[in-house]
C-alpha cells in the first residue's frame, strides 16, 4: 500500500513525487512510455528559472535523479483502470497499485494533422521531436508544422544543422513568444508560410514531399522530414468514468483537487489557461500538498 500514487512521470509528477517523498510518504509514479513527458523531447529550454537555456532531456533527467535520491518509485508500467473506494487501486499491464491517494499527472501527446498516409510515414520522415530525430536531416530539407512556442523552438534548432526549413502556419501570424518569433527573423534559412495548411502528404516508403493551401492556392514543397508541432492532446481516457472532463478532453478541477477527497489532478491534462512547464511544475506542488493534508488527517 502506498501513501500517494502517482500517474505520470512528466515535470508535474515529478514535482509531486519530489514534494511527497520529502514529506516522508511512500511514493510510486506510474509511465507509460518516456521519463520527463514531452519535456523530454524539447530539443531546448529557456524560460525555466535557474537555466538560460538547458535541453528537454538534460531538466528531466535532473527531475528523475532528485526524485530517485528521494526513494521514489518509479515504474514503467501502463495504467488501464482505475477502481475508487476508500483508497484506490490502479489495475496496469503488468501489475496492480494500491495507494491511499492519487495523483492524475498523465499530460497529454502529440496532435496530428489527420491526413491519410500520415500514421504510415510516421517514423519515415515524419516526426515530432527534434531532439530525437533531427540530427538525420543535417544539410536536407525540412519542414516545421506550427507557430508556437514549440513549432519555433524547433525550427530554430533544426536550422542550425539543417539546410532549409519551411515553418508552415495555418494563422496569419506566428503565436510564439515575441522573443522567440524575433530570431526567426534573423535566420537565412527558415523560410515562414503563414496562412497555410498542409492538405497532403506524399510518398510510399518514405516521406517526399507536402501539398499545402497557401491562401488558396496549392502548393508543393519538396522536403527530406516534417516535425508536427501543432499542440497537445490530454490523456484523460482513463479518468473518464470518475472524474469531469471538458468537451476538449482536459480534467475538470479545482486548483488540482477534485470531488474524490484522496484524488487529485497536475499538468497538462488537467482544465487551465496556461501550459508550461513551469505551471506543471505548480501543478505538481500543489496536488502533491494536498494529498499530504489528506494523509496526515
Amino acid at each position: 500500500m502506498y501513501d500517494v500514487i502517482i500517474i505520470g512521470c512528466g515535470p508535474a509528477g515529478l514535482t509531486a513525487g519530489i514534494y511527497a517523498s520529502r514529506a516522508n510518504k511512500k511514493v510510486l509514479i506510474l509511465e507509460k512510455e518516456t521519463i520527463g513527458g514531452q519535456m523530454a523531447s524539447s530539443p531546448l529550454i529557456e524560460n525555466y528559472p535557474g537555466w538560460s537555456a538547458v535541453s528537454g532531456s538534460e531538466l528531466a533527467n535532473n527531475m528523475y535523479e532528485q526524485a530517485i535520491n528521494l526513494d521514489v518509485e518509479i515504474e514503467l508500467d501502463e495504467a488501464i483502470k482505475i477502481e475508487v473506494s476508500d483508497h484506490v487501486k490502479v489495475i496496469g499491464n503488468d501489475n496492480t497499485y494500491e495507494g491511499k491517494s492519487l495523483i492524475i499527472a498523465t499530460g497529454s501527446k502529440y496532435r496530428t494533422l489527420n491526413l491519410p498516409n500520415e500514421e504510415n510515414l510516421i517514423g519515415k520522415g515524419i516526426h515530432f521531436c527534434v531532439s530525437c530525430d533531427g540530427a538525420f536531416y543535417k544539410d536536407k530539407t525540412v519542414a516545421v508544422i506550427g507557430g508556437g512556442n514549440s513549432a519555433v523552438i524547433n525550427a530554430l534548432a533544426l536550422s542550425e544543422y539543417v539546410k532549409k526549413v519551411y515553418l508552415i502556419q495555418n494563422l496569419d501570424h506566428l503565436t510564439a513568444e515575441d522573443i522567440l518569433a524575433s530570431k526567426i527573423t534573423i535566420k537565412s534559412n527558415i523560410e515562414v508560410i503563414l496562412s497555410s495548411t498542409v492538405t497532403k502528404i506524399i510518398g510510399e516508403e518514405e516521406l517526399a514531399s507536402i501539398i499545402i493551401d497557401e491562401n488558396g492556392k496549392e502548393r508543393e514543397i519538396v522536403i527530406d522530414g516534417m516535425f508536427i508541432s501543432i499542440g497537445l492532446i490530454p490523456q484523460s481516457d482513463i479518468v473518464k468514468d470518475i472524474l469531469p472532463v471538458n468537451k476538449y478532453g482536459y480534467i475538470e478541477t479545482n486548483d488540482c483537487k477534485t470531488d474524490i477527497p484522496f484524488v487529485f489532478v497536475a499538468g497538462d491534462c488537467r482544465d487551465k489557461l496556461i501550459k508550461q512547464i513551469t505551471v506543471a511544475t505548480s501543478d505538481g506542488t500543489i496536488a502533491a500538498m494536498g494529498a499530504i493534508e489528506y494523509l496526515n488527517k
